[in-house]
């Protein structure tokens, strides 16, 4: 069977090579009517069966190198979704290729697809789909081995209304008039590089694009192109532009190296943090570098805190038989995974020293998907002159312990030290001294350093509700549309029970669709016992209006019960 607890597919009897995708999008039903040919190499003899994940597809039809193929759908998983078995009208030669070609329908309701309705964009005249496929939701929009240790090449024919443009995670191949239907144009794909099924990812919309660079360009509605484009080039506040550093760093870890199962997904996050914070430290200093993996190091404990410090999803590589990747998801594989590369940077001999050692394993495992186990025996082998510096690492505390790591790097808090005394200021302060604050206080520091100076706040007993309003009065935050400090912010103000921040903390909530974002929102408002109700009424009344990851989720964090079918 398979070794990836979060996929039906067998993966070790064979393997899908390349994936021709044609999508007929239905905007009027929510639905992707598909046509998918997966070309599926055998990897042993006398192979005869195949196994593929689906979720909520109806499946039309199944051929194998153009005959008719017999196939069956197992029962339904609550989060793996179903089984399809298909079996083939020959047996296959271990080396031999097999092009098995579906017909399909995706559910309205499907996991990886979000749907807008022209009221829910910026233009407000036509509709918008974004789909978002990791970890395990691929499935929901194409039938295919949906598990990240398989990597096959794609291409794709879009079929969309001639008002909409459709951008793939692929390159652009033309596009031309349907022949099916002149209202409609078709646009092609082509991805060329080998990659696991969930960086499959199309959006459909009123979109336009500006080039911001020689080989980059960003793509939005036209209400917000020329904001985005201006925020990407060298005018913009670029504040935020750790989570661009992050995604950029994901071309090598993650997408060109892969975790292979779920369990390992520090190996794609932990290291790519560790890349991000590499890129700051280039763009800004080695100093900023230290204080973004402070701010780091508190997230991880918020991680912590959420989940419980016993609790084995805090785990560097927890398992995950029978737990939904979905649930297990939080800053532990982020920033525990960087607490333990940025350890053992010191130990050997600092920033250089060790991103030769990335470099190489990069280089070792491109076009690959590793294991934890993997990555360590590569890291002792680079550093065989210096195994017995590792093999004082406590191997078993960092990866299969829960809770915090067994170490805390000693971070150079030049950079925090003005937060830290300006939000010891706050909470030492009586009501007396609450004219010594004015707006000067902040007016030095940078956005990094205010989202610090709010996360320390958050990381103590709520302040008094006369310390917030006071801190409004002088640094009037309200007004702030940077989104790390707002959502700070709204949640200290609803912690400190000011019922003005209630209104504010819901619709920054329901406003954008971001998870980190969307899930304490809710969480905030909920613990507060007054407003709890309304909480679970604005969650009602929006879920519709979400992703269908975020919708379950939130759920779950306001004891919702999901049973009652999801309104699309």
């Amino acid at each position: 069977m398979s070794s990836d607890p979060c996929s039906f597919s067998a993966f070790t009897r064979c393997i899908t090579k390349h994936l021709n995708l044609s999508l007929h999008l239905d905007f009027d039903r929510h639905v992707i009517r598909g046509r998918v040919a997966l070309t599926v190499e055998a990897l042993e003899d006398r192979f005869s069966v195949l196994t593929l994940d689906t979720k909520d597809l109806t499946i039309v039809s199944v051929s194998a190198n153009g005959q008719a193929a017999q196939f069956t759908m197992g029962p339904k998983h609550s989060f793996k979704g179903t089984p399809l078995e298909i079996t083939l009208p020959f047996d296959l030669s271990r080396g031999q290729h097999v092009i098995v070609e579906l017909t399909y329908e995706t559910s309205p309701g499907a996991s990886a697809l979000q749907w807008l309705t022209p009221e829910q964009t910026a233009g407000k005249k036509q509709p918008y789909l974004f789909s978002q496929c990791q970890a395990h939701h691929c499935r929901s929009m194409v039938p295919c081995q949906d598990s990240p240790s398989v990597k096959h090449t794609y291409y794709a024919q879009v079929s969309v209304p001639k008002d909409l443009v459709a951008v793939m995670s692929a390159v652009r191949d033309g596009q031309e008039v349907d022949p099916q239907d002149s209202k409609r144009i078709i646009y092609r794909f082509r991805q060329p590089v080998p990659m696991p099924s969930y960086l499959i990812a199309i959006v459909v919309g009123a979109l336009e694009s500006r080039e911001i660079g020689p080989r980059s360009r960003v793509w939005s509605e036209k209400e917000f192109v020329d904001k985005a484009a201006f925020e990407f080039s060298e005018a913009g506040d670029k504040s935020l532009s750790n989570v661009i550093a992050h995604e950029i760093a994901h071309s090598w870890t993650g997408n060109l190296v892969t975790n292979k199962t779920w369990e390992h997904f520090w190996l794609n996050e932990g290291h790519t943090v560790y890349l991000e914070r590499m890129i700051g430290r280039c763009l800004e200093s080695e100093q900023f570098r230290q204080f973004k993996a402070i701010g780091g190091w508190k997230d991880l404990q918020d991680s912590v805190n959420v989940f419980g410090a016993s609790n084995p999803l805090t785990n560097l590589v927890p398992s995950l038989q029978d737990v939904d990747p979905d649930e297990a998801f939080s800053s532990v594989p982020y920033e525990k995974g960087f607490a333990l590369l940025y350890h053992l940077e010191e130990l050997l001999g600092g920033p250089e020293v060790f991103m030769g050692f990335v470099k190489s394993y990069i280089q070792m495992f491109a076009y690959s998907s590793v294991t934890t186990d993997e990555w360590k025996n590569y890291l002792f082998t680079y550093f065989k002159d210096k195994v017995e510096v590792l093999n004082k690492v406590d191997w078993t505390a960092w990866m299969f312990t829960p809770g915090m790591p067994p170490v805390k790097p000693q971070y150079d808090t030049t950079m925090a030290d003005t937060c830290i005394s300006l939000s010891q200021r706050w909470i030492k302060a009586s009501d007396q001294d609450l004219n010594s604050f004015n707006e000067s206080d902040v007016k030095t520091l940078s956005s990094h350093q205010l989202i610090e100076f709010l996360s320390l706040l958050l990381h103590k007993d709520p302040l008094p509700l006369t310390h917030v309003k006071r801190m409004q009065e002088v640094y009037d935050l309200n007004s702030c549309m940077n989104s790390e400090i707002r959502f700070r912010w709204l949640r200290l103000c609803v912690r400190s029970r000011w019922e003005d921040a209630v209104a504010m903390a819901l619709k920054m909530a329901t406003e954008q669709g971001r998870m980190k974002f969307t899930r304490p929102l809710f969480r905030e408002v909920f613990n507060f016992e007054k407003y709890r109700e309304e909480a679970v009424q604005v969650f009602l009344a929006q879920r519709a209006a979400m992703h269908p990851v975020t919708s379950a989720l939130v759920a779950k964090d306001l004891s919702v019960d999901t049973s009652q079918t999801n309104s699309q």
